[in-house]
């Protein structure tokens, strides 16, 4: 029977359990359901329309320019030969004009007259980086405040029979945020960002640059954008949620929010399940209980079978469809064992009751430049991932919550995520505006990726805790005592309070952490107690053997820095700079140790390299050594160790970085090291340290 609810938050309290379900038939009963009551439709139930062409960048106040939607201003300026490649030689210092500038994009499009007879027309901007000012036809109809977010904008009103215009104005956020840096007394720590912008900012934190990446502080219409009309109703979420499950019969929850615009009979299908409902006008989450015989579980790699069932959901008025979706449905269950014990905290994942031990990578962007991140490049590194013999990969909080492709991928290769929240390396300000922004965020990402089922962790945050009370903060910014309570707050208004909250109301199913890591690596005692970030060899000096005295309950970070194929630097560093030493080669690297602490290690290692080919292999070999080290030493320990991911899987631009594949695809020496480290057969390293 297909039930009525309110907002189904999966909360397992005894309230949601009374008011989850509540059947048609009163519903039934007191609606007029004759079709004499029913509003005829002249024109199709539904129509899309995407634009994501035609656009312009005015580039001055008398010049434009072709624009690419998705793209960004920094892709566009170098398509039209206005600037040279962002990557190219010393182009990022070059290019910081770009970030302080207002740009306007700018696109024409025609509706008909019979579009105009829907009910409902709405403008999807399905990604804005960043804060932007949406006109449409001269009227301002939406302010943008948020990379992470998407908006779905009423526009029936302001559309006209024939021409329209579309404007999107980006204003920089030097000037977004000046009150920043202004008019507090005091600065928000982000030792990433010399302008202190990235608390404030709810952008893909990396931009702003990291010890693996430029600061390319980009804008624009990231993500595609389309019009959508509607005659009778809108089919605005879908979602399920395992209720129980044995060898003999799993339970799955579906449900679906709809919209409908006036009184009517509507049907609902939940794959062969068609239901017909009598709906006022309104938002209704409408419910039904699959049932599924002898159920398939979905696995991890390694463990068995990543089992998916297909789910489709149709929403329809007097036998036509008026929206549908289809999905897959994984039926798992994740539990985080996080708890003392005889060693110390343990940190590890049961999934379907079973203990798992994690090998995998952290994941960054794959571009700077996010809208040129093709389908076949998803497919192609989580291809080599699970090749790799991984089976999680960390979804890490510098970046963004990454497109549908990457977790359709994760869920039927069977690599689990470890989802962070887009927050890293700075406290963040909890004001009531921010907070506001942060909520409709997390709801709709925790919305979008619940029905995944490699989504194994949601964490709030990246190192934020550990260098709160670890790197210094307090002196190096000269904070107060009020200073440091009232930061700290902040802190735990959002990821003490805030974010456990959204996990709980929308997947309840799927654990949260605070921050990672739980313990500081400076401490031998440490390594017994919850998840670690050990950086000992690399921040600390240490060798490369520490990596066998030094393992974790759950190694979340380690690694080893190396530097990209030569061939990989060719089309950025002219031959003549292409040495070690020169001002463009040494660009390339971001670690504010960097170059040194490689030589370091190549030393200690036997390797002397004297030109510039000979300094990248080597650099690649001692990373190949370094994960091939620790890696053994975490599998070598399984039971006090239970996860082992280093840092990092790829590059989002040709640099020297902790990742074993490059910016341009090619794997390093380390990418065979690792997948001969997580398999059965480890073969001898090739060095010993000295």
């Amino acid at each position: 029977m297909l039930c009525q609810t309110t907002r189904p938050t999966w909360r397992t309290r005894k309230a949601y359990q009374k008011a989850s379900v509540q059947c048609f038939l009163a519903l039934l009963v007191a609606l007029c359901v004759t079709t004499a009551c029913e509003e005829t439709t002249r024109y199709p139930l539904r129509e899309e329309m995407t634009l994501n062409s035609g656009w312009q960048l005015l580039y001055n106040p008398s010049d434009t320019l072709a624009a690419s939607v998705p793209g960004t201003v920094h892709t566009d300026l170098f398509a039209a030969g206005i600037t040279k490649n962002p990557f190219a030689d010393d182009e990022e210092k070059a290019q910081r004009w770009i970030e302080n500038q207002s740009w306007n994009y700018r696109c024409v499009f025609d509706i008909s007259p019979e579009q105009l007879e829907y009910r409902a027309a709405d403008l999807v901007l399905e990604g804005i980086d960043t804060h932007a000012e949406v006109y449409l036809n001269g009227r301002l109809i939406r302010i943008t405040n948020n990379m992470f977010r998407s908006y779905r904008i009423p526009i029936q009103e302001q559309l006209l029979a024939g021409s329209n215009e579309l404007k999107v104005v980006f204003t920089p956020l030097r000037e977004v945020f000046k009150h920043a840096y202004d008019t507090l007394e005091y600065a928000y720590p982000a030792d990433n960002d010399s302008l202190r912008l990235a608390p404030w900012v709810r952008k893909a934190a990396y931009h702003f640059g990291w010890d693996w990446a430029p600061r390319l502080v980009s804008c624009g219409i990231w993500k595609p954008i389309r019009l959508e009309f509607r005659s009778k109703g809108i089919l605005k979420e879908s979602q399920y949620r395992l209720l129980s499950i044995n060898d003999s019969l799993a339970e799955v929850k579906v449900c679906a929010q709809v919209t409908t615009f006036s009184n009517g009979t509507f049907t609902l299908q939940f794959n062969e399940k068609e239901h017909e409902v009598a709906l006022p006008a309104g938002t209704h989450w409408l419910c039904d209980t699959l049932r599924i015989q002898n159920p398939k579980r979905w696995w991890p790699r390694g463990y068995g079978e990543a089992h998916r069932y297909p789910l489709e959901i149709k929403f329809g008025y007097r036998g036509m469809t008026q929206d549908s979706v289809e999905m897959k449905m994984g039926l798992r269950t994740v539990e985080l064992v996080n708890e003392q014990d005889s060693i110390g905290t343990s940190f590890y994942f049961k999934i379907n009751g079973k203990p798992v031990f994690a090998k995998g990578a952290n994941y960054v962007p794959q571009d700077v430049f996010l809208p040129r991140v093709k389908d076949q490049q998803y497919r192609q590194l989580l291809q080599s991932a699970a090749d790799a013999n991984m089976n999680m990969l960390r979804v890490w909080g510098g970046g963004v919550y990454e497109r549908d492709i990457f977790y359709e991928l994760c869920d039927s290769l069977g690599l689990m995520v470890w989802q962070d929240f887009m927050f890293a390396g700075t406290i963040y300000p909890a004001t009531d505006e921010f907070l506001q922004n942060v909520q409709l965020e997390a709801n709709e990402q925790a919305n979008r990726l619940r029905k995944h089922p490699s989504v194994v962790l949601w964490c709030g945050n990246n190192e934020i805790e550990v260098a709160w009370k670890n790197w210094g903060w307090q002196e190096r910014y000269g904070y107060t005592e009020a200073h440091q309570q009232q930061l700290w707050a902040d802190y735990e208004r959002i990821f003490h309070q805030l974010l456990p909250e959204i996990v709980r109301e929308n997947d309840p199913g799927t654990p949260y952490v605070p921050s990672t890591p739980q313990s500081n690596w400076g401490k031998a005692e440490n390594f017994n107690h919850g998840s670690m970030h050990y950086w000992g060899v690399w921040h600390g000096r240490d060798p490369i053997s520490a990596f066998e005295q030094n393992v974790g309950r759950f190694m979340v970070e380690y690694g080893m820095q190396s530097y990209p194929d030569i061939e990989t630097l060719r089309p950025y560093i002219p031959d003549e700079k292409m040495f070690i030493g020169s001002p463009a080669f040494t660009a390339r690297q971001k670690s504010y140790i960097g170059n040194a602490e490689l030589r370091w290690h190549m030393e200690s290692l036997g390797e002397k390299p004297a030109s510039v080919e000979e300094f990248i292999e080597a650099s690649q070999r001692v990373q190949a050594h370094a994960l091939t080290t620790a890696i053994n030493a975490h599998m070598a320990a399984k039971g006090h160790c239970m996860g082992t991911l280093f840092w990092q899987l790829n590059d989002c631009w040709p640099g020297a970085s902790w990742s074993v594949i490059d910016y341009h695809g090619r794997k390093k020496p380390a990418y065979q090291a690792v997948q001969n480290a997580f398999s059965e057969e480890k073969p001898p390293s090739q060095y010993t340290d000295h």
